[in-house]
């Protein structure tokens, strides 16, 4: 099921101005987010990895409570992909000052309901690594459903990591872009 945008939470799109809290955040989660992802900790490695955004096939945002502006954590619609597929992948993950409440679940909420109606897309996946049992169940939450094991997936911390693959597709009634070609 696809919730609106919850009110505890809204989504900022990440920009160069948020290097300074995005690196003291990821510093000060790097025990939460171990082995489970690498985000960039220092200001050129954050540089660096803005770099993904420029192109818009990868769109980064911001978690933020909504009472107070704080960064609960952030997400990533990764390589979206246009014409007959018409999907993302989805990368989130929790700042440790604010762990626990639920945000990022929220977070994620809105940013299903974003990717299925400001842009159009008709799926999305999630790759967590079996044992992320946090990830899991929001996956689950959020009636994701379970597609299988990708053994070696992804190259984070050193090693490549198997992940389980979890997609969620729009919801009725979706149709594409009418501006799609026609086979």
């Amino acid at each position: 099921m696809i919730e609106k945008p919850a009110p505890r939470v809204e989504l900022h799109p990440l920009s160069t101005a948020d290097q300074q809290e995005f690196c003291a955040l990821v510093q000060a989660s790097a025990e939460l987010h171990h082995p489970w992802m690498q985000l960039p900790a220092t200001e050129p490695d954050f540089h660096t990895w803005m770099t993904r955004f420029e192109d818009g096939s990868n769109l980064g945002f911001l978690i933020r409570v909504r009472d107070t502006g704080a960064a609960a954590g952030m997400i990533n619609i990764n390589s979206v992909i246009r014409g007959r597929y018409q999907g993302a992948s989805l990368g989130y993950a929790a700042f440790a000052p604010s762990a626990g409440h639920g945000y990022v679940s929220e977070g994620v909420a809105a940013a299903l309901h974003y990717a299925f109606t400001e842009l159009r897309l008709h799926r999305l996946e999630a790759n967590i690594q079996p044992a992320n049992t946090a990830s899991l169940a929001l996956v689950r939450r959020l009636s994701f459903h379970y597609e299988g094991l990708s053994p070696a997936y992804l190259y984070i911390n050193g090693a490549w990591r198997d992940h389980e693959r979890w997609a969620i597709t729009a919801p009725a009634p979706w149709t594409p872009d009418p501006s799609l070609p026609k086979i």
